[in-house]
């Protein structure tokens, strides 16, 4: 069933916080990888929606796997005379005949199961596929270049530091086969910062965290996902481990904010942390997901906390994008949990289906 467009204030939210970044794009080409997962469809439909009120007349081309799959999952997308979707793998897909100005490289295997299962392939899709998006930049007239990285580039937040910042120099264990997506977007960093040198180059980094809205997975990935699921189908909400760990969400409209504003005005060869600093438990979580619904679903807790251990942490420290580029949270998490679950087709003071597919 195809999913609906972005809801129009999230899209004017965007419009009205980016609108005088545009105009240096006006007449050119995008390059976009990821297009087709949860950050891409938010960079798609902002593009588009941007491209159409400004009238700036650029075009996008986007990299995916599957091209078919997505003409069905999102027909309002690839009807548009401004997007282009190509067909190929990130690792080796051909090179697209003329100059791309702009790429935005958001294209991660970002599985959990993948990561466990196949630590090889995690580092191999995110290190190659950096490689050969630099190899593209060398030879495309690349002028500004983003990549989405992660948190996870830090390793285990020491439960003392709050708030992680850009500055912190902790890492992944290279011994744990477990630390294969964090280390290969680490390696991606370290590639893309030589590949900075290339002439005329500037090259930006995001440092994701945790985000919740329309188009975030409701499959067992995320824990927001999972108890939004949970909620929406009136079943209690589970918390599979004891509820102590910190985590902060922000909203996807203001993601798209930040992920363009980086883009454009970031300096080059610099990160940015990319998230909420405004923590909570997945205790505190699971309850505020809750509370959005007029009947509340309760919540379980699988396991109880081991008294004098410190609460594991993963929440970024956000002041540098603050200071430099005037970033910010705008959205409070109770707002963007009731705005997602709207455009699941939900009623959080009812909790009527719209589109029950998007959640079975």
């Amino acid at each position: 069933m195809p999913l609906p467009p972005l809801p129009v204030d999230d899209l004017e939210h965007v419009l009205s916080r980016t609108r005088e970044l545009w105009e240096e794009a006006r007449g050119e080409r995008f390059f976009i990888t990821g297009g087709t997962g949860f950050f891409g469809m938010w960079l798609l439909e902002t593009f588009a929606y941007v491209n159409d009120a400004l009238g700036l007349g650029m075009k996008a081309t986007v990299l995916t796997r599957h091209p078919e799959a997505f003409e069905l999952k999102a027909p309002h997308l690839t009807a548009r005379h401004d997007l282009q979707f190509i067909s190929g793998d990130i690792r080796g897909f051909s090179f697209p005949a003329g100059k791309f100005p702009f790429v935005v490289h958001a294209a991660t295997e970002a599985s959990v199961k993948l990561n466990a299962e196949n630590p090889r392939e995690m580092f191999d899709s995110i290190v190659s596929g950096a490689n050969r998006m630099l190899e593209f930049a060398a030879q495309a007239g690349v002028r500004k270049f983003l990549l989405t990285s992660s948190g996870a580039i830090y390793g285990r937040q020491p439960s003392e530091l709050t708030h992680v910042p850009e500055t912190y120099n902790g890492t992944q264990d290279p011994l744990l086969s477990s630390s294969a997506y964090g280390i290969g977007k680490l390696a991606a960093e370290f590639m893309c910062a030589i590949g900075g040198r290339l002439p005329g180059v500037e090259v930006k980094i995001a440092r994701c965290f945790a985000f919740v809205g329309p188009h975030l997975p409701l499959d067992g990935e995320f824990a927001v996902g999972n108890f939004i699921r949970d909620a929406m189908r009136g079943n209690t909400i589970h918390v599979s481990g004891d509820g102590t760990a910190f985590r902060s969400y922000l909203y996807a409209a203001d993601l798209a904010v930040w992920l363009w504003t980086l883009l454009f005005k970031a300096p080059s060869g610099r990160a940015y942390n990319v998230g909420s600093d405004v923590d909570l438990t997945i205790s505190e979580l699971a309850h505020t997901v809750s509370s959005v619904f007029g009947r509340k679903s309760n919540v379980h807790i699988a396991q109880s906390p081991i008294p004098g251990k410190p609460a594991a942490r993963y929440v970024p420290d956000v002041r540098r994008g603050g200071a430099e580029l005037g970033l910010r949270v705008e959205t409070d998490l109770k707002a963007a949990i009731g705005k997602t679950v709207l455009w699941l087709g939900g009623d959080p003071n009812g909790v009527v289906f719209a589109r029950k597919t998007n959640i079975d």
